[in-house]
Formats: C-alpha cells, sequence, structure tokens
C-alpha cells in the first residue's frame, strides 16, 4: 500500500540504489524530489547521531516541495573507518586510498533515515559492520577502472563487482546499499503504511 488518506509518498533522494530499494519491498507508487541540502553536522557527533542530523535536515528541506499530507522519506548513509568519514572519492587516487585503508579490515556503515509527515517525524539509524578482505593493488586498481566506486562513499558498492571485496558482513545488508528496508518499513507502519 502506498497511498494513505490522500497522502502521496515522496522519496526524498536522487540516488537510484534507494528507489531500487523501495520498489523491491513493495513500494512502486511514490515519486521523487530532491530537495537542495549541505552536508554538514555540528562537532562532536557519534556517526549514528551524524546521519541522523542530515537525514533530519533533509526532510526539513523536503518539506518544502511536499503537501502537508505527505509521507516524505529521507536517508544519509556514511561509511567510518574507526572515527574517520570515508565520503565519495573524488579521483580514482583518492578512491585507492580509501580501498587500501579499507582491505583487511572491518568498517562502519551508518544510514540515518527519517519518515515525516506534516510536524510528525521519526527518525532512526541502523549501523553494518563489513569486514573486507585483503586485496592487491592491483585488484584494487582494476575495480577502480570499472568506474563503479566513483559515485559510491567508502569507494565501493556491495550490490555490484565491490562484493567481491567483502569477505562478510554484520547487521543489514541493505542499510549498505543505501537503505535499512526492514527499519524504515517499521518506520512506515507507525504513519499507517503496511507493506504486507
Amino acid at each position: 500500500m502506498t497511498s494513505i488518506t490522500g497522502s502521496t509518498i515522496v522519496l526524498a533522494s536522487a540516488s537510484p540504489r534507494r528507489r531500487e530499494l523501495l520498489e523491491r519491498i513493495g513500494l512502486t507508487d511514490f515519486v521523487v524530489r530532491v530537495p537542495e541540502v549541505e552536508e554538514s553536522y555540528p562537532d562532536g557527533l557519534t556517526p549514528p547521531e551524524i546521519v541522523e542530523y542530515i537525514s533530519r535536515e533533509k526532510a526539513a528541506a523536503a518539506f518544502s516541495l511536499c503537501r502537508a499530507q505527505d509521507i516524505i522519506i529521507t536517508a544519509d548513509t556514511m561509511v567510518f573507518l574507526d572515527s574517520r568519514r570515508l565520503g565519495k572519492p573524488h579521483s580514482e587516487d583518492e578512491a585507492l586510498e580509501m580501498l587500501t585503508a579499507l582491505q583487511g579490515r572491518r568498517h562502519t556503515v551508518c544510514t540515518g533515515v527519517t519518515v515525516r509527515r506534516g510536524g510528525e517525524s521519526i527518525t532512526e539509524s541502523e549501523s553494518t559492520s563489513v569486514y573486507f578482505r585483503s586485496a592487491s593493488e592491483e585488484e584494487l586498481k582494476r575495480y577502480i577502472r570499472t568506474g563503479e566506486p566513483m559515485d559510491k562513499a567508502g569507494a565501493y558498492g556491495v550490490q555490484g563487482l565491490g562484493a567481491l571485496l567483502v569477505e562478510r558482513l554484520e547487521g543489514d545488508f541493505f542499510n549498505v546499499m543505501g537503505l535499512p528496508v526492514l527499519r524504515l518499513s517499521r518506520m512506515l507502519e507507525r504513519f499507517g503504511v503496511s507493506l504486507l
């Protein structure tokens, strides 16, 4: 079900992976509206607090693009190696530096999710531990040459060739793709949207 008493579900994200994940869980009748948001945050926040903060900021910005009764979904995903945030690489050299730092180690993927309708909103976060295998520099360079790492936080896509670098993970796989769908479904239920 994607419409409740005249509400439209709005995905406020440009991410094709988030669109795909919504469709996978049965939300096919939604619209996409992408707000302009500067992804900055106050100092001193923990990784879950950072992604929750930015997710709320995105929901606030998206609210002006929607009707009061619309149900807005926003998310922000970040990769953290220890306390260091790994964003999207700006060059192949930066991608190689990130992937080299990740190989043979555990890192954390955090996603903050906000669901908002009118003045009511819920924000939660999900964290998943990802363990990379050891990889040679040549393997990493071949992966980078595919182009896949260049638009992804942490310079890899777990749903693509990047899966060949992942030894195992603990937690929600879909969170690593950018949207923890089980958590989202439970949040949506609180707004009257049942997916099963």
